[in-house]
Order: C-alpha cells, then structure tokens, then sequence
C-alpha cells in the first residue's frame, strides 16, 4: 500500500511539474507531505487533499474530480479562492501535457458525444427541472433584477451588471428589427425578461416557451405586475410542438440545451415557425477552439444534457434548413465579465445560500461560477449570436442600421420609464 502511495504521489508531482510552469501552487496531501509547483511568483496557492483516494481520483480524472472534491469538502484552497486556483490552471492551459491514458479518454469522449441519445421531449423537461427548478430565491442572490441568466453585453468596461443586462436586450431587439405589434417567438423564455422587454419597449406581441414550472409561475407574475398579460403569454410547452408562424423569432441562452443531434430539428422548427420575410437571432455559448466534449463536472451536476458547439457544428443544421445566415456576431470575454459580476454577488451572498440549500450546494454553486469564467478567459468558450432569415434581403445591406435601432430603442426606454414614473 505505501509503495503504491508512494508511486501515486511521485506521478501528481510529475503532473504538476507539467501543468504549472508560471505561478505558485502547493499541494498538501493528506499524510501532510507537501508537492510543489510553478516559479515562485503570483498568490502562495496552497491545496489540500483530504485524503488519499483524492490523489488517485484527482491524477486519473482531474477535470471530473477537482469540482467533485471541491463540493464534497475533501479540497481546499488557502492563499486565494478556488477561481484563483482555476485561474492558474489557465493562464498555463499552453504548458499541459496530460499522460497519454488522458489524451485517449479525451478523444474517447469525444466519439462517444457522437452515440449519446437525442435529448427527448421528456429528457429535455428533466434536464431543465435539474437546473432551473430549484429554490427560486438562490437566483435573487446574483442576478440582476430582470433576472437575465444569460451573457451580458458590456458597451464599456466599468459598466454595471444591470446595464450591460439591459444593453443585451437592446442589442439583440436591435438586430431583430422589431415593429410595433410584431409577432414575436422566444423560445427559451426563461423569467421572462426579453419576452417583457420586447413587448413594452418594442410594442411587440410575444409568446415565451419554457419547460420550468417554476419560470413560467414567475414570467406570467411579471407579465401581470406590468399590466403586459394581454400582449405576452408564457406557456409550458417543447419548441417542437410549434405550430405557429411569428415574424421574429428569438432565442437567449437556450440553445446549449438543445444537443448535437438535434440541431437540425431546431432549425427545421425555426424555419417553419418563421414568416417568409421574418428574421431570427439566435444567442448561444460556443467553442472558439473546434469541437470539444462537454466538460463532465459541468455535464453531470450543472447542465445535464448540455453541449456546448463550434460554428462549424451548428452551420450545417441553419444549411440544412434552407434558411440564409444574415449576420454573425462573436461575444469574447463579455460572459467571463458577466459570471465575474455573478460570482461576486453570490459570495457576498453565500450565508443566505447556505441557508437555503446548504454548504455543499453553495461550494458546488462557487465552483460552477468561477470554472465558468475561467472558461470565458482561458477555455476557448464564447457567446455567438447568429441573425438569420429566408430571404437574402430581409434585412439592410450593411450592419449601421444596428447602432440606429439601438438609438431608437433607447429612447423608447426612456418614454417607458417616464410613462411607469407618471403611472407612480
């Protein structure tokens, strides 16, 4: 047994070696033997493991077991928080050459994404209610009022949380060329926010799809408060049961959800539900750097079902639809800033999570924001957003009528807020 210990210590210290060049880690093991790593410089990291099957499961499957320990308390990060731990795996992502059994479950995951089953009416209500249908209250915590739960749109760098939220929505209503009384689709309408703002600042009717009990309860509570109830409805309902058509159609963040092999289905209900001369936009997390299995951690305890595409996986579907791609818009580091916003007022927060749903809930919710911005930093994940129709001229010839929009936009925000403060 020591031997073997022994052997399993000498191999994390190999690891290390070839993870972390730049930077400072220490890992202390549970026999109190130290491992160390990097160059000196930076935050003075120190990791313990709480006990030895750790080490074994941390070496064999790192990207699995390091939320995993971390959740369970069997991890701990002193000298920093656990981003900053993630951080320094990043920024030296260029240096890690796994051990060769890592390299081959790396690709194995990767065929077998491919043979994973589609995800069904039913798989696609359970994948929902495992994220979504929590305490509803844990949201209030670190969204912003609107409860916007998808990448922000920050026009400057210092700019706050709610007002990158709200640019967000402008930027989308923007490319979407909505008119009063316009026919609107949001599939994946999560608490209702761009569903509402369509309606109230655009003067669009609206339909919001969702598969969340608890979402649609708060969405239609909204829509009345706001006296919106006659020109948005919000109803429980799988985006392939349309069988509608909407001049504009519009998707937040739902995407993702959708799987690989049934990309095409999406498409193919996009372009049925659309009008011939409508436009679609849909805003969904990418890779920048090709196809790439869905990190197991995030797969199994945040996002079950879940793949995150390249461009190069989702444009054969839109091809297959028949419908034109009229404009394509990459998001780099707008969701890290996001989940940074996120991640800071959930841990100024923590104690009331902790009572909600306890500390291991709120050790797994950390781990979750902080691997999701290192992510939108060193992973190679983005937010695209991609305009479509079914005509080549639905839309203007160049992308000035953007910015225009968005002029027109805001100040119909401003006549809103003044009507609502009239109102008061």
């Amino acid at each position: 047994m020591s031997e073997r210990l022994d052997l399993m210590k000498r191999a994390l210290q190999s690891f290390l070696n070839q993870c972390i060049t730049a930077g400072s880690l220490t890992v202390e093991l549970a026999s109190g033997e130290r491992l160390t790593a990097g160059d000196g410089t930076g935050l003075p990291l120190v990791v313990v493991l709480k006990d030895t099957k750790a080490v074994r499961e941390l070496f064999f499957h790192p990207q699995m077991a390091l939320g995993e320990l971390f959740t369970d308390g069997r991890l701990t990060v002193s000298g920093g928080s656990v981003y900053d731990l993630i951080e320094l795996l990043g920024q030296n992502l260029h240096t890690l050459t796994p051990p060769q059994f890592g390299q081959v479950r790396h690709v194995l995951r990767n065929v077998f994404d491919r043979w994973t089953r589609r995800n069904s009416e039913r798989l696609s209500r359970h994948n929902v209610h495992h994220h979504y249908d929590i305490d509803d209250r844990i949201y209030e915590l670190f969204l912003d009022a609107d409860r916007q739960y998808s990448c922000a749109y920050f026009e400057t760098p210092d700019e706050s949380l709610e007002a990158a939220q709200l640019a967000k929505k402008r930027h989308i209503a923007a490319k979407l060329l909505v008119e009063p009384g316009a026919k609107v689709l949001d599939i994946g309408s999560g608490w209702g926010g761009m569903a509402l703002y369509l309606a109230r600042v655009a003067g669009a009717d609206v339909t919001g799809l969702t598969l969340s009990p608890e979402q649609l309860k708060v969405a239609q509570r909204r829509a009345g408060e706001k006296g919106l109830s006659s020109r948005v409805r919000f109803r429980l309902e799988d985006y392939r049961k349309l069988s509608e058509t909407f001049d504009r159609i519009v998707s937040v963040g739902m995407f993702e959800h959708v799987g690989l092999k049934d990309y095409e289905t999406y498409f193919d209900v996009v372009r049925r539900s659309l009008k011939d001369d409508g436009v679609a936009l849909i805003h969904s997390i990418g890779r920048l750097d090709g196809r790439s299995a869905m990190n197991p951690w995030f797969a199994k305890y945040i996002f079950p079902g879940s793949y995150v595409p390249s461009l190069a996986e989702v444009f054969p579907a839109i091809e297959s639809a028949s419908l034109t791609v009229t404009d394509v818009e990459i998001l780099r580091v707008h969701y890290a800033e996001t989940l940074k916003a996120w991640r800071a007022r959930f841990m100024a927060r923590r104690g009331e999570a902790k009572e909600l749903l306890g500390e291991r809930f709120c050790r797994m919710w950390e781990f979750y924001l902080a691997a999701g911005e290192a992510g939108f930093r060193y992973g190679g994940l983005m937010v695209f957003q991609i305009q479509l129709a079914k005509k080549i001229d639905t839309v203007p010839l160049t992308r000035d009528y953007i910015a225009s929009e968005e002029d027109r936009l805001r100040a119909s925000e401003a006549a809103v807020a003044d009507r609502s403060v009239a109102a008061e």
